[in-house]
């Protein structure tokens, strides 16, 4: 499907500069634009290819002003990322849209199914389960018992999502995810460990995104919760009875050990680990890699193993390098002082 210029500059309430009937079907980047394709500059450092891109739409921020002519197209907006990330949405939706439940599929009879929803081919949906209006439930996935799952939510194929869990409105739950496996719970007595069962639940709250592979374990009594508008990566363990906070986002691997509760608006990246029953306050930034074993204040930003005040951290870093020399500079200067110090008590 082919949107002219004038359309999207409507769509998006931006500022066209160039030619309004300028048509394109398809996205791309900047640096690889190709004709009949729209992009965006959000980023400084790529405006050198908007006066080479092939793109016949660019869209920039408001702010943008060129320094030589342009071939392409701008639509000038509040912010060109946000803005490509509501066409890319609207794009999308015109594409066609499932519904209906398919053979080899199983719908428990005790299930309640809302409107418009989509079961695929080999998905389970288990007794006492509610899915809601517009939801879709790709091939494969398993709902166990009791589940409730709400409106406009998408779960990709091969998901698993155990019994008594609550997803939320607008949720996305990526391919592997497993939603409410039994938390990493034994005692030990003597030399053998014992099972302590995960009676709790997972929630997760409206507007979630959880990525491929990811694991939300069930608490061991009440509930692990995901807050409203969480972004989950692929591939993080969120262990039994933690709680993350409102518009958290985490990168790739992280791993969140039990009882942990992450503030609202934290960021984290990639491999970040927490121990367990840590407070991470609001409004955090923790660096990739950073190994969490304390309480950590509200707005701080970290980094290391273990971690500690991100400056700091960047100072040491500029002199790990420099240690080996540093370690033979002070052997040289402790060599001097005892050789001084020699000389001193002979002469008195």
């Amino acid at each position: 499907m082919k949107f002219s210029a004038k359309q999207i500059a409507d769509f998006l309430q931006g500022e066209l500069i160039g030619n309004p009937d300028a048509t394109v079907s398809n996205f791309s980047k900047i640096e690889e634009g190709k004709p009949g394709t729209i992009t965006f500059l959000g980023n400084p450092k790529y405006t050198a290819y908007i006066y080479q891109t092939e793109s016949d739409i660019v869209l920039v921020n408001n702010d943008f002003e060129p320094e030589k002519p342009i071939k392409a197209t701008l639509i000038k907006v509040p912010n060109a990322y946000a803005a490509l990330a509501s066409l890319m949405e609207m794009a999308g939706s015109k594409h066609s849209q499932k519904n209906g439940i398919e053979a080899m599929s199983f719908v428990s009879p005790d299930a309640s199914v809302g409107e418009n929803v989509y079961v695929g081919a080999f998905a389970y949906i288990g007794a006492g389960s509610h899915i809601g209006d517009d939801s879709k439930i790709y091939p494969q996935v398993y709902v166990g018992e009791d589940v409730r799952i709400g409106k406009n939510c998408t779960i990709y194929a091969g998901v698993k999502i155990y019994s008594d869990c609550v997803i939320g409105d607008n949720c996305i739950i990526h391919a592997g995810a497993v939603i409410g496996a039994d938390g990493f719970g034994f005692s030990k007595e003597e030399e053998r460990y014992h099972k302590i069962p995960q009676i709790g639940n997972v929630i997760i709250e409206d507007d979630v995104e959880i990525g491929a592979n990811t694991t939300v374990d069930r608490a061991v009594m009440g509930s692990t919760i995901i807050r409203r508008g969480v972004k989950l990566d692929n591939l993080i363990q969120i262990a039994h009875n933690c709680e993350i906070g409102e518009n958290t986002v985490m990168a790739a691997q992280a791993g969140i050990a039990g009882s942990t509760k992450i503030g609202d608006s934290c960021v984290l990246g990639g491999q970040v680990g927490i121990g367990g029953h840590i407070t991470i306050g609001k409004q955090s930034q923790i660096g990739a890699q950073s190994g969490i074993i304390s309480n950590i204040k509200e707005g701080s930003e970290i980094m290391g193993s273990p971690a500690y005040p991100v400056k700091n951290f960047f100072k040491s870093s500029v002199i790990i390098p420099k240690l080996p020399d540093m370690y033979r500079q002070l052997n040289a200067l402790e060599k001097e002082i005892a050789e001084l110090k020699k000389n001193i008590s002979l002469n008195e």
